[in-house]
C-alpha cells in the first residue's frame, strides 16, 4: 500500500475513533438550524402558495406578482451584505435571534396589507430578515463541525428547506379555507416565535457550552489551525473580499443556481395549476413528493461528498464529483413542460430539487473551506447576494415570459442548465479550491 494512502487510511481511522469517543452535542445544535431554516421557508413560500387566492382576491397580474417577488429579492440581496456583516460583528447568538425576530414580525405583518405596494414593503421587510438564516447558520456550522462534517451538517439543517416547503402546503390551505389567508400569515408567523426564545437559552459557542465535553470539542477543532489573516490581504476586512478569487468561487455559483431554487418555491403552485389543473385543495400532495426528495437530496448531497473526503479524496475532488453529479441530476427537468402525467412530471422535478438541494449542499460549504472562520459570515453574504441578485432577473425572466406566452417551457430549460454553468465557473476560478491561507505558500 502507498505510503501516502496507508497515512490517510491512520488519520481517517484516528478521526472515527475520535467522533465515537466525542459527544454528539452538536448535533442538537443543527437541529436548531434545520428548525430555523424549515420556519424560513414557510415564510417566503407563503405567497406562491397562497398566489391563487390572492391573485383572485387582490386582481394581481402575473406582472405585478413578478414585481412583488423581484422586492423581496431585492431586499434579500442588500440584507445579505448587511447580515452577514452584522454577524461576524456580534456573533452567531445574537445576530440570528435579531434577524428571526425581524423577519417574524415582517412576516405576520402580510396579514394586515392589502394592495400590491403594500405587499411590496413588507415582502422588502421579511427579505432583509431573511437574509441573515444562512449567513448565521453557515457561520455556527464553520464554528461546531470539523471540516470533515460540515457538508453534511450543512445538508441536515438546510433540509429544513425542504421540510418547510413541505409544511406550507398541508397546514397553509387548512388555516385560508377555514379563517382566511390573512389569518394564515398572522397566526404562522406569531408562533415560530417560540425558536428565538429556544435559541436565545441554548446557544453558546462550544468553548462556552457546559453541555459539550473536553473529548467533543476537541474533536470540532480537530482541523489544521486556521490562518486569522490573508498572507496578502491581512484580516480580509469587507470591502478587500471582493478582490479575493475565492469570494467570486462562491458567489458566481450561486448567482447561477439559486434563482432556480426561486423559481420553483415562487412558481411551482402555479405551475402545477396551469399545466395539471391543481387547486389549494389539490396540489398538496405532488409538493409533498417534491419537497421530500428534495429533502433526500440535501442529505444525500452532503453525505456523499463528506464519504468521499473521508476516504481520502481531496476536498476539491470530493466537492465536484458531487456536484457533477448533481448538475446532470437536474438537466431532464428541461422536458417536464412536455409531459402530460402529473405524476411524471412531479418525479422530474422532485429529481431537478433534489439535485439542486444537493449541489446546494456542498456549494454552502465553501466559505468555511476556504476561509478563516472569522470570514465565513461576511463571504456568505457576498455570495447570498449575488444568488438574490440572480433571483431578481428571475423574478422580471418569469413574470415576462408567462405573461407573453403562458408557458413555462423555456422557463425549465434554463432551469436544467444552470447547475452545469454554475460547476464550470466554479472550476476555472478556483481549480484546485485553495484556501485563501494557502495562497502564498
Amino acid at each position: 500500500m502507498p505510503r501516502k494512502v496507508l497515512e490517510q487510511a491512520v488519520v481517517e481511522q484516528a478521526a472515527q475513533t475520535a467522533a465515537r469517543r466525542a459527544g454528539r452535542y452538536r448535533w442538537a445544535i443543527c437541529g436548531l438550524l434545520f428548525a430555523a431554516t424549515a420556519i424560513n421557508y414557510v415564510d417566503r413560500q407563503m405567497i406562491g402558495v397562497l398566489k391563487p387566492v390572492l391573485q383572485a382576491d387582490l386582481g394581481w397580474s402575473e406582472r405585478e406578482y413578478a414585481d412583488i417577488v423581484f422586492w423581496f429579492q431585492c431586499a434579500y440581496a442588500l440584507g445579505f451584505l448587511a447580515m452577514g456583516r452584522f454577524i461576524d460583528a456580534v456573533g452567531a447568538r445574537l445576530g440570528y435571534a435579531v434577524a428571526f425576530t425581524f423577519w417574524t414580525l415582517a412576516h405576520a405583518a402580510h396579514g394586515l396589507v392589502g394592495s400590491v405596494s403594500q405587499f411590496v414593503m413588507v415582502r422588502f421587510a421579511l427579505g432583509v430578515g431573511e437574509a441573515g438564516n444562512f449567513p448565521a447558520g453557515l457561520k455556527v456550522v464553520a464554528d461546531w463541525f470539523p471540516q470533515r462534517e460540515r457538508a453534511f451538517a450543512i445538508g441536515l439543517f438546510n433540509a429544513g428547506a425542504n421540510v418547510g416547503a413541505i409544511a406550507t402546503p398541508l397546514i397553509v390551505p387548512a388555516i385560508t379555507l377555514a379563517y382566511g389567508w390573512r389569518a394564515a400569515f398572522i397566526a404562522t408567523g406569531l408562533a415560530s416565535l417560540i425558536w428565538v426564545a429556544a435559541w436565545l437559552a441554548i446557544y453558546r459557542r462550544p468553548e462556552e457550552h457546559r453541555r459539550v465535553s473536553p473529548e467533543e470539542l476537541a474533536y470540532i477543532r480537530s482541523d489544521p489551525a486556521q490562518p486569522t489573516q490573508h498572507p496578502t490581504l491581512g484580516r480580509l476586512p469587507w470591502g478587500r473580499l471582493f478582490a479575493v478569487r475565492q469570494t467570486w468561487a462562491y458567489a458566481i455559483p450561486k448567482f447561477c443556481i439559486d434563482p432556480i431554487w426561486w423559481m420553483f418555491l415562487f412558481w411551482l403552485p402555479d405551475f402545477l395549476g396551469k399545466r395539471y389543473g391543481l387547486d389549494l385543495k389539490s396540489f398538496g400532495p405532488p409538493l409533498v413528493v417534491i419537497y421530500l426528495m428534495s429533502d433526500l437530496g440535501s442529505v444525500a448531497g452532503g453525505w456523499i461528498s463528506s464519504r468521499l473526503i473521508a476516504r481520502g479524496w481531496s476536498v476539491n475532488s470530493a466537492r465536484k464529483l458531487t456536484l457533477l453529479g448533481c448538475a446532470l441530476a437536474v438537466m431532464p427537468v428541461m422536458t417536464v413542460q412536455s409531459v402530460d402525467n402529473l405524476w411524471l412530471a412531479v418525479l422530474l422535478i422532485g429529481l431537478a430539487t433534489a439535485g439542486h438541494q444537493a449541489f446546494s449542499a456542498n456549494i454552502l460549504t465553501l466559505p468555511s473551506d476556504l476561509f478563516p472562520r472569522a470570514a465565513v459570515g461576511s463571504v456568505v453574504g457576498i455570495g447570498g447576494t449575488a444568488g438574490a441578485i440572480g433571483g431578481m432577473l428571475i423574478a422580471q425572466f418569469v413574470g415576462t415570459v408567462l405573461q407573453l406566452t403562458g408557458s413555462y417551457a423555456l422557463i425549465f430549460m434554463v432551469a436544467g442548465c444552470a447547475y452545469l454553468v454554475a460547476l464550470v465557473a466554479l472550476h476555472l476560478i478556483s481549480p484546485r479550491l485553495t484556501p485563501t491561507g494557502e495562497l502564498a505558500s
